[in-house]
């Protein structure tokens, strides 16, 4: 029966996002004592290749392995490959801890909408930020990579972890599609945090959105930051992807065909350039 599950799934997902069937290697990395899991996607022939590594979002069971399979795929076809590594609570990982929508719930209800902003703050530059690292190390010990080209992409919460991740170096360039848009205007600590980021980032970073994604002011407040900063820094509001906001969120993963040429072309130029 849950042979069957997972065809259907696959099917599904194949469908849904016009997918070529392609290759993925599940791998298996450590943070300390933790074990945890991902997602590695490559293209034909020996390598070295250029890296992207995605920081998944916050959907739960393995909901974002569609996003990886679905963002991988032009990707690889330009000879890149693609890393996704599941933190700890959440697909191929869900087994090393928490689900960390589970932990901010439940402060949640302990202690109202502050303790829970309080919570995804804290997981999001402690744990997870800490499993993001763990992966990036891993990644840049294979013999299939080049090591000064990796870049970081990440929607909604991976978004937040992108931000995250390019203020510690490993990184040649960053993509924030969403991150914090579904939380920025409840989580003030959230926004200081995220700003704190982009003050401190030495990586380009380019921030993109569909039009009626929940809230822009994410995307637009650390790209000016930036801007003033003197920072390498690209923003594109792309048209109304869907009818409702939760869509328009969809956009970084449901409309890869759209955005793809942009995203890839800043990478390039930032990546893969001579310096």
């Amino acid at each position: 029966m849950k042979s069957i599950l997972k065809f259907l799934v696959s099917t599904f997902a194949m469908i849904t996002f016009n997918l070529p069937v392609l290759a993925k290697e599940i791998v298996t990395f450590n943070n300390g004592s933790l074990e945890l899991k991902g997602e590695l996607f490559k293209p034909e022939g020996k390598g070295p290749f250029p890296v992207l590594l995605i920081n998944h979002g916050s959907a739960p069971g393995m909901l974002n392995s569609q996003a990886s399979a679905a963002i991988a795929a032009p990707f690889v076809k330009r000879g890149w490959v693609v890393f996704m590594p599941y933190r700890r609570g959440q697909g191929l990982s869900h087994e090393s801890g928490p689900y960390i929508m589970d932990e901010i719930k439940k402060s949640i209800n302990e202690g109202g909408l502050p303790s829970g902003v309080k919570t995804l703050v804290r997981l999001n530059q402690t744990d997870h930020l800490s499993d993001q690292r763990a992966a990036l190390k891993w990644i840049q010990t294979q013999s299939y990579i080049k090591i000064d080209q990796i870049a970081a992409f990440g929607n909604s919460f991976g978004g937040i972890q992108t931000m995250l991740g390019v203020t510690n170096g490993g990184y040649c360039a960053g993509v924030n599609a969403a991150g914090g848009a579904k939380s920025w205007s409840k989580a003030k600590p959230l926004q200081e945090l995220m700003k704190e980021a982009a003050r401190s980032t030495k990586v380009p970073v380019m921030f993109f959105q569909a039009e009626n994604d929940f809230d822009l002011s994410p995307s637009k407040t650390l790209y000016q930051l930036m801007k003033d900063l003197n920072k390498d820094a690209v923003f594109k509001i792309y048209p109304p992807f869907g009818k409702t906001a939760k869509e328009g969120h969809s956009f970084p993963y449901e409309g890869v065909d759209t955005w793809f040429e942009d995203v890839f072309s800043f990478i390039s130029e930032r990546c893969l350039a001579p310096h």
